[in-house]
């Protein structure tokens, strides 16, 4: 089958659907990476358009789910902006407890990072990894990682929690098991409430806003601050933007970390 390309009106319709689904905005200007994302599934149903498939997607909730899941794959690594992970590691050296929540964990290398620096630190923590995406859920869960991952790992971290594959495993790292206990995955979308979830001391939300409209990042924000502590602290990443005075419980820090004041 030769590549089919997307038509102005099929795209838009793909766009409508993600932001309904999940809050997403997609630019023109990615049309043609989200053509090369799904057009394996094109090829799975043997269709001959867009249209085609974009029908299957409304009528199929699984399908609906593997769309989804194409749509909201993002690159991540491990220790991304490490002065976020410099500020947790000061933070747990002056607490006897914490309990984290990455908030858009994709395969799981944030909150295993997570993870490391209160494990390093603490004997009592809880990180909760959730993300809309269920494939990058599968593996976290799994936290098995190509070597080339390994880069940006701390080396006290890396021998402590990394374990390095041999035979059919060679060239991949092991996230120890032992993190597991306390690190918890699980599907969940950002634009609906999260009470289920508890509360938290720290909350992870980074490299994700870029994707939403300045209206659905404050449904979100505000979504996120219910789960936040009095007192907790907010993480976004260095190159998100969003309108912070729209909410007085905020109060910026620096390095994009808020403090939720009274």
């Amino acid at each position: 089958m030769t590549m089919i390309n997307i038509k102005s009106s099929e795209f838009a319709i793909i766009k409508r659907i993600v932001f309904e689904k999940i809050g997403i905005t997609l630019n023109d200007n990615r049309k043609e990476m989200i053509r090369n994302r799904l057009f394996t599934r094109i090829r799975h149903y043997k269709v001959d358009s867009f249209s085609d498939y974009i029908k299957i997607v409304q009528l199929s909730e699984l399908e609906m789910a593997e769309f989804l899941n194409r749509i909201s794959t993002n690159e991540t690594y491990f220790f991304r902006e490490q002065v976020h992970f410099d500020f947790l590691y000061n933070l747990a050296k002056e607490s006897k407890y914490l309990r984290v929540w990455s908030a858009a964990s994709s395969i799981g290398a944030e909150a295993y990072s997570i993870a490391m620096t209160l494990d390093h630190t603490l004997k009592k923590w809880d990180v909760v990894g959730s993300d809309i995406n269920t494939h990058v859920l599968g593996i976290a869960k799994l936290g098995l990682y190509q070597l080339p991952m390994l880069n940006k790992i701390p080396q006290m971290y890396k021998e402590k929690y990394c374990l390095l594959g041999r035979n059919k495993y060679e060239n991949k790292i092991l996230v120890d098991r032992k993190l597991l206990i306390n690190t918890t995955f699980l599907e969940n979308n950002l634009m609906k409430e999260n009470t289920m979830l508890g509360k938290f001391d720290v909350i992870f939300i980074r490299n994700v806003l870029i994707y939403f409209s300045d209206e659905t990042k404050i449904k979100v924000i505000q979504n996120i601050i219910n789960n936040l502590n009095d007192g907790g602290y907010l993480i976004t990443g260095l190159t998100d933007v969003f309108n912070a005075k729209k909410f007085k419980s905020l109060r910026y820090m620096n390095n994009a970390i808020y403090q939720k004041v009274l």
